[in-house]
């Protein structure tokens, strides 16, 4: 009886151990772009980086994440979790480290590609070993509440720390501190996890076609707006792009319903329940990217705060985000799952609206922006995802969180790729430089208002869209 209690105790220590890792996995992912954002105009000064540049500082990591991660994730399962995360973690302390030898922007954008690598070997397979650690499934979903929580609270902090940080530091530090996360992380999944068992992978072939299409197919799809602006559309670099990306798309959709082993079986995207998870993720990612990015610019570039009282200014969406968890299980006991996922969205974009018509007339609507927004992607984050996880077989949950931060990923970066497009499109002049002129105060405050309206409306036919396939959903599956 004694022996069985210790190993008990063992195995449940060991659990918490692993969860702390994991924890600190979503901590980096979430953390990571936003406590950069504060920094993007001190960042322009220091490297003289174009808004192009700028735009690839944060958008780098976000393509490269979201166009790898399903690959990583088909790796997982055949070669391990536990020892593509371990590989990926290293991965991310050795090119954090390498940001105190950057000395121009492209060296940071290829050190943020690197940091997008990194988080597309350990994202994928970190809710697949929360899963294995506990038996039981009250202590699946209170491990799973944890995880998402501290990577919020990252989510939530990074713009607060990140101004503050820049008070008395160099903006290098913002990504040097990934170093002690990823040392964490490491040790609590090496002592907390106990090796992948090989009966619990399977061997099937990669699709390696349907992976290099289908990355080529997003980095096309978001290097095109971008020498739209810089070639004009005049040039025929910019079309060749924009082509290239709808034939790789064509070509990845083709691919996939003929694989004999498909990278991605779109038969269960088109599940009801996981097209419309997939379509609130989305619209939640795109919105969101786009909001940190503008209000980022505006309380610095536009009106002139430092990059401390930006970071005050961001302070309502870190309430909002820290406390409203204790709001979450009501609302959702409240109103239902289904009904939950599609309001939280809405949300979303009722943020990105309001920031969009009335940010140029005073904090005030900046502040009601970021808290509707928060509010929104605090339930979405949560919701959407159990719902792309209802609608899919249970041995098929790998692959469906590794689908819903594939969608937030490159939405987000889709969101980041428009808005810069736009900003450059409208401005002229270094937008980085100081002492604007008042036709420039005008220019960048017209781009606000068109890139949130553009991508109020994208966000908005997609939440339309969600709510309409959550509809479609079976009993059975709704159960």
């Amino acid at each position: 009886m004694t022996t069985t209690l210790v190993r008990a105790r063992r195995s449940l220590r060991d659990s918490w151990v692993a969860l702390t890792g994991l924890s600190a996995v979503f901590l980096f992912e979430m953390l990571d772009n936003s406590i950069l954002n504060v920094a993007l105009p001190t960042i322009g000064r220091d490297l003289h980086a174009s808004t192009t540049a700028l735009q690839w500082v944060t958008g780098a990591y976000a393509v490269v994440f979201g166009g790898l991660m399903l690959t990583f994730g088909a790796l997982a399962d055949r070669f391990g979790r536990r020892r593509l995360m371990i590989v990926g973690l290293v991965l991310l302390a050795l090119s954090s480290l390498a940001t105190a030898f950057v000395a121009t922007a492209g060296q940071l954008i290829a050190v943020r590609a690197a940091m997008g690598v990194a988080a597309a070997m350990t994202t994928p397979g970190s809710m697949a070993l929360a899963f294995r650690l506990f038996d039981d499934d009250a202590l699946r979903v209170r491990a799973t509440t944890i995880i998402s929580t501290v990577g919020l609270i990252g989510l939530a902090v990074g713009p607060t720390t990140g101004g503050f940080v820049l008070a008395f530091a160099p903006w290098q530090v913002l990504l040097l501190i990934n170093v002690p996360i990823a040392a964490l992380a490491i040790a609590g999944i090496r002592y907390g996890i106990a090796p992948d068992d090989p009966a619990d992978l399977h061997r099937d072939p990669i699709d390696v076609a349907g992976s290099v299409i289908g990355t080529a197919t997003i980095v096309l799809a978001l290097i095109a707006p971008t020498l739209f602006v810089e070639q004009g559309t005049g040039s025929w670099l910019p079309w060749t792009f924009t082509a290239a990306a709808l034939l790789a798309g064509i070509l990845f959709v083709l691919r996939e319903r003929t694989a004999r082993y498909p990278l991605l079986d779109l038969a269960l995207v088109a599940r009801p329940l996981v097209s419309s998870g997939l379509a609130f993720k989305a619209a939640a990612g795109m919105a969101t990217a786009a909001l940190s990015y503008l209000v980022t610019l505006q309380l610095q570039l536009d009106w002139g705060w430092s990059p401390t009282l930006a970071a005050v200014g961001m302070l309502p969406q870190v309430v909002v985000l820290v406390a409203g968890g204790a709001l979450i299980t009501p609302f959702v006991q409240r109103v239902g799952l289904d009904r939950a996922a599609w309001l939280s969205a809405s949300s979303v974009v009722a943020g990105l609206a309001v920031y969009a018509l009335f940010s140029r007339y005073g904090y005030l609507f900046v502040a009601l922006a970021l808290i509707l927004v928060a509010a929104g992607i605090r339930v979405v984050g949560v919701v959407a995802g159990v719902n792309v996880l209802r609608g899919l077989p249970q041995n098929r949950t790998t692959i469906g969180a590794a689908l819903t931060d594939t969608a937030t990923e490159v939405t987000s970066g889709a969101g980041i790729a428009v808005t810069g497009t736009i900003v450059a499109a409208l401005f002229t002049g270094t937008i980085a430089a100081p002492n604007w002129t008042a036709h420039q105060t005008v220019q960048f405050r017209d781009a606000v208002t068109t890139a949130g309206l553009t991508l109020t409306a994208v966000a908005a036919a997609l939440v339309a869209w969600g709510f309409l396939r959550a509809r479609r959903a079976t009993p059975a599956e709704n159960a």
